[in-house]
């Protein structure tokens, strides 16, 4: 079984976060950086399936800097065969540029399986995977939790409010990973050290055009200091009275 797996290099969730001089892009001295966690379910479940088969490549993919190799090299280090870098000097803001880079990528591959994160905790666009599969006219299916394939075909679960959906599909396929689909793998030493020697091509994107860039970042304003009342059931008038006048949540 031949599987791709798209990965997107993402601050560190514990990420203090910094703007750069710009004003629109994140000022990136001093962070950290990992691989989107959701993508880590997307490369334990190529890896799983992988290894059922009895056989194949797990080929991971990502679009980024140069620096994008070590995010690369982590997903190899948990298992995966190779990795190609769809090299940009910035991600766009463009989901569908970001899609059409890694669809031409992915086209002719042959892959049997197409795995994403279910969203990227950077931007939480939560798009690209089903722009991905659209491009590629293949049958899209997000959020996955639980997986089943055989013969060509695939049982997806996916949980929705108050339920679980059961979808059905052929393959190939474009699948988002859910959290909880799996326990993603940490890397042994064994598998870092192999991480090093195994291949990883660098190539240009065909990106196209980039029609939504992000124009400006600002931090949340901070919140208005705190006003103690009193204590006791006489306050409430006045308490309700300002939540309808100052506050206007009631």
């Amino acid at each position: 079984m031949k599987i791709a797996v798209c990965i997107k290099r993402v601050p560190d969730t514990e990420t203090r976060v910094k703007i750069a001089a710009d004003g629109a892009s994140l000022d990136e001295s001093g962070v950290k950086f990992i691989m989107s966690p959701y993508d880590e379910y997307a490369v334990e479940e190529a890896l799983q399936r992988r290894d059922k088969a009895g056989g194949g490549e797990v080929v991971a993919v990502a679009l980024g800097p140069d620096a994008a190799q070590e995010t690369l090299r982590a997903a190899l280090a948990m298992g995966a065969d190779r990795g190609v870098l769809l090299k940009a000097e910035r991600i766009p803001a463009d989901a569908l540029a970001v899609a059409k880079a890694l669809a031409a990528e992915l086209k002719d591959g042959g892959y049997d399986l197409v795995l994403f994160g279910k969203m990227a905790v950077d931007d939480y666009h939560h798009a690209v995977g089903p722009m991905v599969a659209e491009l590629l006219g293949l049958p899209c299916v997000t959020a996955v939790s639980k997986l089943e394939l055989e013969g060509g075909k695939g049982v997806a679960e996916r949980e929705i409010e108050g339920g679980v959906e059961v979808v059905e599909f052929a393959l190939p396929a474009v699948l988002t990973a859910e959290k909880g689909l799996n326990t993603p793998r940490y890397p042994a030493l064994k598998g870092i050290m192999a991480a090093k020697k195994k291949p990883l091509e660098v190539k240009p994107p065909a990106l196209g055009e980039v029609r939504v860039v992000a124009a400006a970042l600002a931090l949340p304003p901070e919140r208005k200091a705190g006003r103690i009342l009193g204590e006791g059931p006489d306050v409430v008038p006045e308490l309700v009275r300002l939540l309808r006048t100052e506050a206007k949540v009631l």
